[in-house]
């Protein structure tokens, strides 16, 4: 990885890939991406409305002008993955953005979407996590199918619909840098918990649409193109092997089989899937042991059973 050229809040990746930290509830929490093919330019993930201002000093340093920015790429329409859509394609008149069919109708109209997270967060949280969701026109929207292919400047980007996660998500393939740009689709993995035994990633089962025959399906999708590295929405680029991979895939069979059995018992779910996770961090035998690097992943835990919980009633029902 090239570190040269970096910042607090950015780092140039390689490949013509920058990671930008969202600033999104925590440094280190979630990021997005400014991809450049031949004096083109993409971004990939949105962050919330905080996520122009960080883009626009960015720009400014590297010395790209507005108008060379073409797409705005959310893998899905989660508003810590989309939410600050509306605020970009506002500023970059020139961009178009491509969105999962599914996703599409959100960012066009976004008042089910806020909403939804209105009743999750509550107002003042929610404002403060995403301000204002913006509308995206419609004009300026393009549906993106599976095995669809988008030329940027000298290169191509493959789109690949994966569920498991969410009905409306799509990853990205960049044959240049033999990377897929993950969505949620390969899991939670940040810098802190990458250690000398193996990279710890923990899976995204949150809201409301986890499967996870689904999931692990579309794991396997990911692995087939034989990838050397992921670009994490959560969070940065991981160096791709069959270990991290066997990691997330042994903990999303746990919980699917957790789920099930303390279906209607959330406070014993929420001990299980901790417990789930405490074994795999040991796993990869982290210095000062796994209980150490619990609060590093106590969110995500606490969002994951939730979507454990949809899902295991779903079952029953």
């Amino acid at each position: 990885m090239d570190t040269s050229a970096q910042t607090s809040r950015w780092q140039d990746l390689g490949s013509g890939i920058t990671c930008i930290d969202a600033e999104y509830v925590s440094p280190g929490s979630a990021c997005f991406y400014l991809l450049e093919r031949d004096g083109e330019f993409a971004v990939i993930e949105t962050g919330t409305y905080r996520s122009l201002e960080l883009l626009r000093q960015c720009l400014q340093d590297k010395g790209i002008a507005d108008a060379q920015l073409r797409y705005v790429i959310p893998t899905h329409v989660h508003l810590d993955h989309a939410g600050g859509a509306g605020t970009l394609m506002a500023h970059f008149d020139k961009a178009q953005l491509l969105v999962h069919p599914r996703g599409a109708p959100h960012l066009v109209d976004p008042s089910r979407l806020v909403a939804s997270s209105v009743q999750v967060y509550g107002e003042q949280a929610f404002a403060e996590m995403y301000g204002e969701i913006t509308p995206v026109p419609q004009g300026r929207v393009r549906e993106i199918e599976d095995g669809a292919t988008i030329a940027l400047g000298d290169s191509m980007l493959e789109f690949r619909h994966l569920r498991g996660h969410a009905d409306h998500h799509f990853c990205i393939w960049d044959a240049l840098s033999q990377g897929w740009f993950t969505g949620d689709m390969f899991g939670s993995g940040y810098p802190a918990l990458r250690f000398s035994a193996g990279d710890f990633v923990i899976p995204a089962t949150t809201p409301t649409q986890f499967d996870p025959a689904l999931f692990l399906s579309s794991v396997d999708v990911l692995a087939a193109y034989q990838p050397q590295r992921m670009y994490l929405t959560h969070f940065g680029e991981l160096t791709y092997s069959s270990q991290v991979k066997g990691l997330l895939c042994r903990q999303i069979e746990r919980y699917r089989d957790l789920a099930l059995q303390h279906a209607g018992d959330l406070e014993g779910m929420l001990a299980a899937v901790e417990a789930c996770t405490r074994d795999a961090l040991a796993s990869l035998d982290p210095p000062g042991g796994a209980e150490a690097f619990m609060d590093s992943v106590s969110m995500d835990v606490q969002l994951n059973v939730q979507g454990l919980a949809v899902w295991a009633a779903r079952q029953a029902a």
